[in-house]
């Protein structure tokens, strides 16, 4: 065969290291449906990676008692399941977590993770104080699992959105799940500019373009359960793990 009847080579799809919303409905869709994945498998995975996170940068044996206690707000999304998730591993890890969880989902995913909680005797708050320093006072650290990509205020109901106006004004630390709540996923922009300016970042399976923006103290990505050939095919460009770790360092 001659060389003009060789196809042109192809061009590999070039290395980036952010997803955009489709990019990452997509990859979550093939897990789903091509590598059989089950929603709460996935759901467990980014939860107790997310709880690992958490111990990376507040190990246990350096924080005091107050510290060890930990707030974990939850939305009625896919989020708010992966905060349910955190919250019960970090109950196993011997930290002190509390949820709340104002606008429950009648999902009967969100219902069993909600039991499990409850059976491991992790308190509900039945209301947010109004008064922030009240939260300050008795929480070491905040979980903000309340929106996702792709979710708006505005979608999930007054108590949530209140949640979250209580939570730009805390000056304990800060850990967002996937993306800070109310932040636009695509470019970081509507809260991004006045809301929430989470310490802690965790990306769950890669992260997304928002995250170009957040200038806090550490980025997780947990995706270590992301097959090699699908990272890929969206051509992740991400720093390899550490021997078990479940999460890397960005």
């Amino acid at each position: 065969m001659s060389s003009a009847a060789r196809p042109d080579p192809v061009e590999a799809p070039e290395e980036r290291r952010f997803l955009s919303t489709a990019e990452a409905a997509a990859l979550e869709r093939e897990l789903l449906e091509d590598y059989r994945f089950g929603r709460q498998q996935l759901v467990e995975l980014c939860g107790h990676a997310s709880a690992v996170a958490v111990t990376k940068v507040f190990p246990l044996p350096t924080l005091s008692r107050k510290q060890r206690t930990v707030l974990v707000v939850c939305g009625p999304e896919q989020n708010g399941a992966v905060g349910l998730v955190c919250a019960r591993h970090l109950r196993v890890f011997e930290y002190e977590p509390t949820i709340f969880y104002p606008t429950r989902s009648l999902d009967l995913l969100h219902r069993d993770l909600t039991t499990q909680c409850e059976k491991m005797d992790i308190p509900f708050l039945s209301y947010l104080p109004t008064e922030v320093q009240l939260i300050n006072d008795a929480y070491g650290l905040v979980v903000d699992a309340v929106l996702g990509p792709g979710v708006e205020p505005g979608e999930i109901g007054g108590p949530c959105t209140r949640a979250l106006a209580t939570l730009k004004l805390l000056s304990i630390p800060l850990v967002s799940l996937d993306i800070p709540s109310g932040w636009d996923a695509e470019t970081g922009g509507g809260d991004a500019e006045d809301g929430l300016r989470p310490d802690v970042l965790v990306s769950l399976a890669a992260p997304k373009r928002c995250a170009g923006r957040f200038s806090g103290r550490h980025h997780f990505v947990a995706g270590r359960f992301v097959p090699d050939d699908v990272r890929r095919k969206f051509a992740l460009r991400l720093p390899g793990y550490t021997g078990t770790d479940c999460v890397a360092a960005l």
